[in-house]
């Protein structure tokens, strides 16, 4: 299994060119998109944009796109918001939005209710795929502080994904493993960077790419 990771596009249509190239010349089985598709937009807009990427998309909201997101873009890209779907062998696991920031963007989360949508969606040795990071891991701005959700890093520690991708923390783009996990941010795509994961025999492998043009 092979697939793209894009995250926090912020509504850069012009990098729409470099992900379509990247789709073309590494063939991937499917896109995961980790939210932030819009910068304060609309479903409409998250809609345009992702009828345009010419991949299967399973795909999150991130803190600065719409409410009606999720509901909204089932005719072009598969919703994974508080859900949890079937790959092969593979149990992919969603949940879009972030926790409580200090901007008060459209799509914030209590921790609260960040556990309770995942907890009954989750599995052991998933795909996890969430806006917002685990606490602690690839959260980091500015000044080293941590902010990351502690619901999702008790989810990690609770099930043990294979693989825990988020984005939300534009300047935290890295791999790390810990705890039998691979956590990946894979960087802000309204930059030029994007992730391409394997995942053979339940290993996930990570190329980070980008800058890209």
């Amino acid at each position: 299994m092979r697939f793209l990771v894009l995250t926090d596009l912020h509504q850069k249509r012009s990098c729409l060119g470099w992900i379509n190239r990247v789709i073309r010349e590494e063939a991937p089985d499917f896109t995961l998109f980790l939210g932030d598709i819009t910068d304060i937009g609309t479903t409409d807009d998250a809609i345009e944009i992702l009828e345009s990427i010419d991949s299967e998309i399973y795909a999150i909201p991130g803190n600065c796109d719409p409410l009606d997101m999720p509901a909204g873009i089932a005719a072009v890209a598969h919703d994974m918001h508080g859900r949890r779907v079937s790959l092969g062998a593979y149990e992919l696991v969603g949940l879009g939005g972030s926790n409580i920031t200090i901007f008060g963007t459209p799509f914030e989360l209590e921790e609260e209710e960040i556990y309770s949508l995942l907890e009954p969606v989750s599995s052991e040795g998933m795909i996890l795929m969430t806006h917002t990071p685990s606490y602690g891991i690839l959260d980091n701005i500015p000044g080293g502080i941590s902010v990351g959700s502690h619901s999702v890093r008790r989810i990690v520690d609770e099930f043990r994904p294979i693989l825990a991708l988020s984005g939300h923390i534009h300047e935290d783009r890295g791999v790390v493993e810990k705890g039998g996990t691979v956590f990946c941010n894979p960087g802000p795509a309204k930059d030029g960077y994007c992730a391409m994961v394997t995942i053979s025999d339940g290993v996930p492998t990570i190329e980070m790419m980008g800058p890209l043009r």
